[in-house]
């Protein structure tokens, strides 16, 4: 498996992920009697959506590092710790057909796309870098493994990951399904 065909992949979906994002965001706002099917659908199924949106971030992280040889920053690591565990509180969530997690996949997800956020503007050169090397990590979290469109990098994929599956839970939460 080439990295290069992986990561166009991963960069179309973090596309489609984007615009995805813009729409949630659009539909969390539009008042009650606006509401539409899509709304009612994507809040029913936020839960699965969110699981398939965590499992793919997770698999592309694991791909990049065990794979791919990428070695992972410590705000990767970070990220992370912020993106593994949503797998399987999802996962078991889902087969025990309860909807109680989701308070805290919420917050997981919002602690994660600033952290995102921030590590993709330190790879722009949009805020000052700090020494990774200084903590006991050799590689910058300034380096650029991806850059696919002129502007997705790994740390963009995460951001968009993360603000998907908080934009999905708090859909969830505005809708009665909660």
């Amino acid at each position: 498996m080439d990295p290069a065909h992986i990561s166009r992949f991963l960069s179309i979906l973090t596309v489609f992920g984007q615009l995805t994002v813009v729409l949630l965001a659009l539909l969390i706002f539009l008042p009650t009697q606006k509401r539409s099917f899509i709304f009612n659908f994507i809040s029913k199924n936020s839960y699965i959506f969110s699981f398939i949106v965590a499992l793919m971030a997770t698999s592309g992280s694991l791909y990049y590092s065990e794979i791919a040889g990428f070695t992972p920053c410590i705000l990767c690591w970070y990220q992370r710790i912020l993106m593994y565990p949503q797998v399987a509180l999802l996962a078991v969530a889902l087969w025990k057909n309860e909807k109680i997690i989701t308070d805290y996949i919420l917050t997981l997800s919002l602690l994660g796309t600033p952290l995102s956020i921030y590590h993709y503007l330190l790879q722009r050169g949009l805020v000052p870098n700090i020494s990774c090397s200084a903590v006991g990590f050799s590689i910058s979290c300034a380096e650029k493994f991806v850059m696919n469109f002129g502007y997705i990098t790994i740390p963009l994929m995460a951001a968009t990951a993360f603000a998907l599956i908080a934009l999905f839970m708090l859909l969830f939460k505005r809708s009665k399904n909660f």
